[in-house]
């Protein structure tokens, strides 16, 4: 009996000693080697830029077509046989070049009959008046009786309206002569011919021969809204468009390449629609623009503004609430709730809660909550890095960073 109860005291004392070396070993490895509490942890990391207000530009978008400056159906002003088509369907033409020939021989026929016509007429008109010339000196000497002399007088002047009229039939001749040659009235391109090489045309054709455009420029052709159109500075509103920045892209371009001028506004709204029609001109200079081309028109709207510009990845979403996080001078993250405004390619206008001076985080945004202390580095708007010698961050859009509405 004794001898049990050794061992149970035994077995005791061993569990004891066993509890107690477990504690010691947690106590040595959750302490540090001086003692005292653990290190805080590091600061995170972020990039800060600097708010700064810039000149904006609000834009308003709209889809349309291209048309033609100038558009000419080729119709003949004679009747005949088409002898000859002088250019390639769909080819650039200039303005005089022939396109087609049609039978000249009977309208140089009538030619050459209404030259022999003026001249009868000349000679006849000659002879009537030398006639004339004699019975007025007759008439002074009373060698003629008046009534000779009167119809004398009518005899030339019958003479002289009959060389007026050959003169207008040979003129009408020769300008049907020269229909028989029919050439380009503009510069463009031409679109196929319509009849070939002997078929007969008509003048009173409904059909056109062939069509033409010019390609040196082109109309952008689109439908403004009635706010819009409100919205425009006096100037534009009257038509006066030199200085309203128009611009265009192609469905296949990024963004909006081409630079143009706004050329017309029409003379009222659609009542049905509550649209104007406008139109601005673009320079055609590599050919690619053609009349039909679905374009896409970003038109300048009232005068530049101030105002602040965000990357959107510096601005978190709080359900229904729109924020981004400062960087005070302690290096603490503070939140700041933010309106906004419309978004171009990335950018977002501040319209309220931010004011010029304010650090905002740039990047790293998902890494951090408000009150935590970071290690900020800065950095343009745009997220990338400051270039040597750059004493503060720059503005971060370039030049025509500007937005939409």
């Amino acid at each position: 009996m004794p001898s049990f109860q050794a061992r149970h005291v035994a077995l005791a004392l061993a569990g004891l000693l066993l509890a107690g070396g477990v504690l010691l070993m947690r106590e040595s490895v959750g302490t540090p080697a001086g003692g005292g509490k653990p290190p805080p942890a590091p600061a995170i990391q972020v990039d800060v830029a600097t708010v700064r207000y810039q000149a904006i530009t609000d834009w308003h978008e709209y889809s349309g077509r291209l048309e033609a400056v100038d558009r000419v159906e080729i119709r003949p002003l004679v009747s005949g046989t088409l002898t000859q088509v002088h250019f390639q369907d769909g080819a650039l033409v200039r303005r005089g070049d022939p396109l087609f020939t049609i039978d000249p021989r009977p309208y140089q026929a009538a030619v050459d009959e209404a030259q022999a016509q003026l001249t009868a007429a000349t000679a006849q008109a000659a002879y009537t008046g030398a006639d004339l010339a004699r019975a007025q000196r007759l008439l002074a000497g009373n060698a003629i009786a008046r009534r000779d002399f009167e119809e004398k007088r009518n005899a030339a002047r019958e003479a002289s309206a009959r060389v007026q009229a050959a003169q207008a039939a040979l003129q009408s001749a020769r300008l049907d002569l020269e229909h028989t040659r029919i050439v380009a009235p503009i510069s463009g391109r031409v679109s196929k011919a319509e009849a070939t090489e002997g078929n007969v045309v008509d003048r009173g054709n409904a059909r056109p021969l062939t069509t033409m455009v010019s390609v040196s420029q082109l109309y952008a052709s689109f439908e403004m809204d009635e706010q819009a159109f409100l919205g425009m500075n006096g100037a534009a509103a009257t038509g006066a468009g030199a200085t309203v920045p128009v611009s265009m892209g192609l469905a296949n371009e990024q963004g909006y390449p081409r630079q143009g001028r706004l050329a017309f506004l029409d003379n009222s709204l659609d009542p049905q629609t509550g649209t104007i029609r406008v139109r601005a001109l673009f320079d055609n200079p590599d050919g690619r623009l053609r009349p039909g081309l679905y374009a896409r028109v970003r038109l300048g709207a009232g005068a530049p503004h101030e105002a602040v510009l965000l990357r959107e990845q510096a601005i978190g979403t709080d359900q229904a609430k729109r924020f981004v996080m400062l960087v005070d001078a302690a290096n603490t993250v503070s939140y700041r709730e933010v309106t906004l405004g419309a978004s171009r390619e990335g950018w977002r206008v501040v319209q309220s809660g931010l004011a010029a001076g304010d650090q905002v985080v740039v990047n790293g945004l998902q890494r951090i909550r408000p009150g935590d202390t970071v290690q900020p580095t800065l950095v343009r708007a745009d997220g990338s890095a400051l270039a040597a010698g750059d004493a503060a961050p720059l503005p971060g859009p370039a030049p025509d960073a500007q937005h939409r509405s």
